[in-house]
């Protein structure tokens, strides 16, 4: 069964990770802030300065992770693959990109380089179900429309 060609630049993002990054980071900097306003005014005067420094640092690495969670994609341009996973880049020419799969009961599929080299596909993610069925069957068909010969 063969499936349409969509057209180029096509980008594909996760929605349930980036919907969880987003609740779980008001999450995190909430129940922060609440505890700090639910904190006795001389239970407030005792946080040093260092105490307070740690616990933003720790807020923020939290927020970072979850920026890394919602910032992957995958994008099919005309020259090549570009497959973002968190904080890494990676761009891939036409001839360089093998095959996509998608293993059943994976949490997301992964590029097969031929060389032993596997690149997961953070972009599409199995918890998005249908969607994520959809992504696979458009990344398959770019793929199988640029591969060489």
């Amino acid at each position: 069964m063969s499936f349409e060609v969509p057209s180029l630049p096509r980008t594909w993002r996760p929605l349930g990770p980036r919907l969880a990054a987003a609740v779980f980071g008001v999450v995190l900097v909430g129940a922060f802030a609440w505890l700090w306003f639910q904190f006795e005014p001389q239970t407030k005067a005792s946080v040093k300065g260092l105490e307070k420094a740690t616990v933003v640092f720790f807020i923020l690495l939290g927020l970072a992770l979850l920026n890394a969670l919602a910032r992957s994609r995958v994008v099919a341009h005309a020259d090549g693959l570009t497959v973002v996973n968190g904080y890494r880049t990676r761009r891939l020419a036409w001839t360089e990109v093998g095959t996509v799969r998608f293993p059943q009961g994976a949490p997301w599929p992964y590029l097969d380089l031929g060389d032993g080299e596997r690149i997961s596909l953070l972009g599409i993610h199995a918890s998005d179900g249908a969607r994520a069925a959809t992504a696979i069957r458009e990344l398959r068909a770019v793929v199988d429309a640029h591969r060489p010969g």
